[in-house]
């Protein structure tokens, strides 16, 4: 059976139109006609100018037409569409021109694509965007707020009582009004990421989904570290329940996060540990976050797991050394270092892991020469 080119011309899943050097449509093909509720022959003769919106010939008039006459095409130019009942289209329009030998044009054909999903797709991502600068805002007022009234308590039994309204307060803010829509901006990317969508929507949900796991460690962060200043302290639930799944599943997120980057493992778990398995989990994905952002760019990190006499897990990165006097300060909380003053963070992962460490009666110790920089955490097997 051959191919009937002319019904593949007319109901192609795109539309096709073709100019003429005036700027006026020689040909449009049934799927485009469709799209704008004008019949074929209304449409031969009408300027591509009058079926856009006033943006879209105001940018028609501007680019459009300049950059077809300069480089002979371009590509995936967002316009809208004026349908005969008045109605917008969004697509997206990539156009090539044809010439003859002395370079004079000839035509213009134009194939234009429907973004109705894609516009829709990208108004969610701004919606969540801003939602997102709505929620700093408020958590930015709230502290302040909290701020001017302590100040303004004379008598240390108001102080003490502003003390634990603030601690409350802080944590009520981030863990419901942060956690909360950061679940569901997640849920919304997840449900979006099984549509159908371009390689751009595809790139920026991606993004939003990293971005989503980065902030939801912050906020874990954060609240531990409330906890601890505040009087909470950190809480402990024992078992010896098996860790080697719980240490493989932290790898495994943030190597998805970090896909440049190799990860390698060497676990030897032998013998049962009584720990805290989330709390350890947590405390891994502290200093495996802490080797990706410091480590050098193109080297392996490595997370060893062993049980012998005591429990040890080591996170070993190549990349510059750490100075001696920001060794000293490492383990204290807001102390970022001086490797990378450029990296983004709270200075939070590395105090957080040590507390963890310290409520399971064990120590991090860290090594750090040219080749080679290690974490290590070394704690009892039994509590």
């Amino acid at each position: 059976m051959n191919e009937d080119l002319e019904d593949l011309y007319d109901n192609a899943p795109c539309g096709f139109v073709s100019l003429r050097p005036d700027g006026r449509i020689a040909r449009a093909n049934r799927t485009f006609c469709l799209w704008t509720g004008y019949a074929p022959d209304e449409l031969t003769g009408k300027r591509l100018h009058d079926l856009l919106n006033i943006a879209g010939r105001i940018f028609y008039e501007t680019h459009f037409a300049p950059l077809l006459r300069l480089q002979g095409f371009f590509n995936e130019v967002a316009l809208d569409l004026v349908r005969k009942d008045g109605e917008t289209y969004p697509v997206l329009v990539n156009a090539m021109e044809r010439r003859d030998a002395e370079g004079k044009p000839q035509f213009v054909r134009l194939t234009v694509f429907d973004a109705t999903d894609r516009r829709r797709y990208e108004r969610e991502l701004l919606k969540a965007r801003d939602e997102l600068k709505t929620l700093a805002k408020t958590l930015e007022r709230r502290v302040a707020e909290a701020t001017v009234k302590q100040l303004r308590t004379d008598s240390a039994l108001d102080a003490q009582r502003m003390e634990a309204e603030l601690r409350e307060q802080f944590i009520a803010v981030l863990g419901h009004d942060l956690r909360n829509p950061l679940a569901s901006i997640a849920a919304g990317m997840n449900l979006i990421q099984q549509s159908k969508l371009d390689e751009r929507a595809e790139g920026i949900t991606i993004l939003v989904q990293k971005s989503v796991a980065r902030m939801a460690s912050l906020v874990d962060n954060l609240l531990d570290f409330a906890r601890g200043r505040l009087g909470g302290g950190l809480t402990l639930t024992l078992s010896t329940l098996p860790l080697e799944p719980v240490l493989r599943l932290v790898v495994d997120e943030l190597q998805s996060i970090h896909p440049g980057t190799i990860i390698k493992t060497d676990f030897a778990l032998t013998r049962p540990v009584t720990a805290d398995p989330v709390r350890l989990g947590q405390l891994l994905s502290n200093l495996l976050g802490n080797a990706l952002t410091h480590g050098a760019e193109g080297e392996p990190v490595t997370v060893i797991a062993k049980t012998e006499d005591q429990f040890e897990l080591a996170v070993c990165n190549a990349g510059t050394p750490i100075e001696a006097a920001a060794m000293d300060r490492l383990f204290r909380p807001f102390s970022r270092g001086e490797v990378r003053p450029s990296r983004e963070g709270l200075g939070l992962g590395l105090y957080i892991a040590s507390e963890i460490a310290k409520a399971h009666g064990g120590t991090i110790d860290v090594t750090s020469t040219p080749e080679l920089t290690c974490f290590t955490l070394r704690m009892p097997l039994e509590r």
